[in-house]
């Protein structure tokens, strides 16, 4: 039996569900975070049934920031090691048409599930990340990418899902590249890929786009940076399935990511104050 541990956001569904069962199946013990305990109960037997390590069922809305800070609580309790992270739970365009949304904390709600809420967590497992360590962050972002607009980065002004998400994924990946600077030396990778171009998940159905890849292609390459060799994946790189690639060149911008840390830090500060 392997008997690492990994967490994995949105493990009862689509890719996170996939790599859940996976690794648990390989002798990783599993933390599976979900919404929902009967879906997340499903993939537990699953690892089980397969003869991986009793799993762990961990639920949390990822939309609410206190339930953020109680998921890193329960990690806690539940391991007392957490060798990768895997922040994979996202919402994704959204219907044609839906109208703009927001999470329990007011924000927008592509931007405070698929960013922040990745954010607030991992910032509060780096204790524990860091007494792991060799220990690696894998951030599941998008080759689907828009600009971050810092008069409306909550996207107030002609919303639309799909531009939403977009900016959400931008700004995942601006996070990965400075926390990466802020962990050089400590043992703690942080990495973050487009897994595959429209796998056959919920998400995609529900957008109503073309399926044209799998989510075993997207496991494989998400499979690449949680267990791949160091020399390989590094740390501070966006991949697009197995390979380093490029992401939008405002992510390389210094200015443009100390500006999204600025408003980073105020929108979880007014959150604590709710």
């Amino acid at each position: 039996m392997d008997g690492r541990a990994i967490l994995i956001t949105g493990a009862t569904d689509g890719l996170g569900a996939h790599l859940a069962e996976r690794l648990g199946a390989a002798g990783w013990r599993v933390l599976v975070h979900g919404r929902d305990a009967e879906r997340a109960e499903r993939v537990r037997a699953r690892i089980e049934a397969a003869g991986g390590p009793e799993p762990a069922v961990l639920l949390a809305d990822l939309a609410d920031l206190g339930d953020v800070t109680r998921l890193a609580a329960d990690v806690e309790r539940h391991t007392d090691r957490l060798d990768v992270l895997v922040n994979n739970a996202g919402v994704g365009f959204g219907t044609p048409g839906a109208t703009r949304e927001t999470s329990a904390d007011g924000i927008e709600l592509r931007f405070a599930v698929n960013y922040l809420a990745g954010y607030r967590l991992t910032r509060l497992l780096l204790a524990l990340l860091t007494r792991s360590a060799p220990a690696r962050i894998v951030n599941v972002a998008s080759a689907g990418q828009e600009p971050l607009d810092f008069a409306d980065l909550l996207t107030t002004r002609d919303y639309d899902g799909v531009r939403a998400y977009r900016r959400s994924k931008l700004a995942q990946i601006m996070g990965t590249f400075d926390l990466a600077e802020e962990l050089a030396g400590t043992g703690v990778t942080v990495d973050a890929l487009h897994p595959a171009t429209f796998m056959d998940t919920t998400m995609v159905r529900q957008a109503g786009s073309p399926v044209s890849s799998t989510v075993a292609e997207g496991g494989d390459a998400t499979l690449n940076l949680i267990d791949g060799p160091a020399a390989a994946t590094g740390t501070g790189r966006y991949f697009a399935g197995l390979g380093q690639t490029l992401a939008l060149a405002q992510a390389y911008d210094p200015a443009a990511r100390r500006r999204l840390r600025q408003a980073t830090d105020e929108l979880l500060a007014a959150s604590a104050q709710v």
